[in-house]
């Protein structure tokens, strides 16, 4: 069993790092204070080919295999969570392109897709329907050679930067079971009718935008529906949040290890009782439980994503490494600020806004409780296999 990565990961997961810490680690705090938009660092991400890690290398993408997929979000995140947010959803959209769209859809969109020239998201959400997608109202109406869709989503990442956004539609209402009648349409976000509303205030999560769309007679040609097959849409859907669930993981182990890091340094410094904290049994034991979890978590994750690179289906595997690591995520965020004690409440510090953005990795690509159930319906049906 082999536990390393080959040298061209560990050239890759160099190259990451040093980027984040030259270019986000520094910024980071002062940029989300500001409410100021990392168009810089969007900028260099473009420039090292980050916006067509899913995209394959014939329309000029760089099709990283699954365990380097994860790196990218753990080190973004480590560095700064809404950056890794802004590649998240983009990321995850062209995926979904590049394995169900049609050859046209393809060759029109994944070029400016990976070079990032176009930006994207995913358009699933409603203030009605979450965890429930077959449970939306947006529809999409057939008027000849168009679809004219009303309705509205929310939780909207890259919303106000998007080029063309995928967004899950009811094009037959009638049908049971509801899944049936349901679409992704392409739809370009200059069409009139499509409207950004609102962003949403968030307790984390700094640096990209959540915004509320309203789409109210938005005319969408017939061609911009993905894969040219209606009825496909919730199936395209889930396939890309079982590998956005890969990414929320890489980004959970990313905040875990900045809360370690974080924890570990202060230790280290802070002095009371004329010697360093480091040396109390108390936060040893803290530093232990902390470094144990984020190292499980993070093969767990290396296993899963290992996994999809071998062509399986990996329900299980990531919903129980997403799982894992974004409540590790949160303990060790935790952790770390009762480490650094009054320090950790305070701006200042990186510990508190691990803190704030931590908890997102639980509810972000369908809810802890729900894997629990995604996970525990592949077991009782044979298909994930434990021992």
């Amino acid at each position: 069993m082999d536990f390393t990565f080959d040298e061209q990961q560990r050239d890759f997961r160099s190259t990451l790092r040093a980027f984040v810490d030259k270019e986000i680690v520094p910024v980071a705090n002062e940029y989300e204070r500001s409410g100021r938009y990392p168009t810089e660092i969007v900028a260099k991400m473009k420039q090292m080919g980050l916006f067509g890690i899913t995209t394959p290398e014939e329309y000029g993408g760089l099709d990283l295999d699954k365990v380097s997929f994860t790196l990218v979000y753990e080190e973004l995140a480590r560095g700064w969570m809404g950056i890794a947010g802004i590649l998240g959803s983009h990321n995850l959209s062209c995926w979904m392109i590049a394995r169900h769209a049609t050859a046209a859809q393809k060759r029109e969109l994944l070029p400016k897709l990976a070079s990032g020239a176009y930006r994207t998201g995913v358009g699933l959400t409603e203030p009605g329907a979450g965890t429930d997608l077959q449970g939306i109202r947006t529809t999409a109406r057939k008027d000849g050679d168009h679809y004219v869709v009303n309705g509205t989503k929310t939780w909207i990442t890259n919303a106000r930067h998007a080029n063309v956004l995928p967004v899950l539609v009811k094009t037959d209402t009638t049908v049971s079971p509801a899944h049936k009648g349901m679409s992704i349409l392409l739809i370009d976000t200059t069409t009139e009718g499509f409207d950004v509303q609102r962003d949403l205030g968030k307790l984390g999560y700094k640096g990209t935008e959540s915004c509320e769309i309203v789409m109210t007679d938005v005319r969408v040609p017939e061609s911009a529906l993905l894969g040219g097959v209606e009825g496909r849409g919730l199936q395209q859907a889930l396939s890309g949040l079982e590998i956005g669930r890969l990414n929320i993981a890489g980004r959970s182990v990313g905040i875990a290890q900045a809360a370690y890091d974080a924890a570990l340094v202060y230790a280290r410094e802070r002095e009371a009782f004329g010697r360093p904290i480091a040396e109390f049994q108390a936060i040893q034991l803290k530093i232990a439980d902390i470094a144990t979890q984020l190292q499980a978590a993070r093969l767990m994750t290396y296993w899963a994503a290992s996994r999809a690179d071998g062509g399986k289906r990996v329900d299980m595997e990531a919903g129980m490494a997403k799982t894992f690591a974004s409540e590790t995520a949160i303990m060790a965020s935790l952790e770390s600020m009762r480490v650094h004690g009054g320090y950790g409440y305070s701006t200042e510090f990186v510990v508190e806004r691990l803190y704030r953005d931590a908890p997102l990795m639980a509810i972000g690509e369908g809810t802890n409780d729900i894997m629990r159930t995604v996970i525990a319906k592949s077991l009782v049906a044979g298909h994930g296999v434990i021992g």
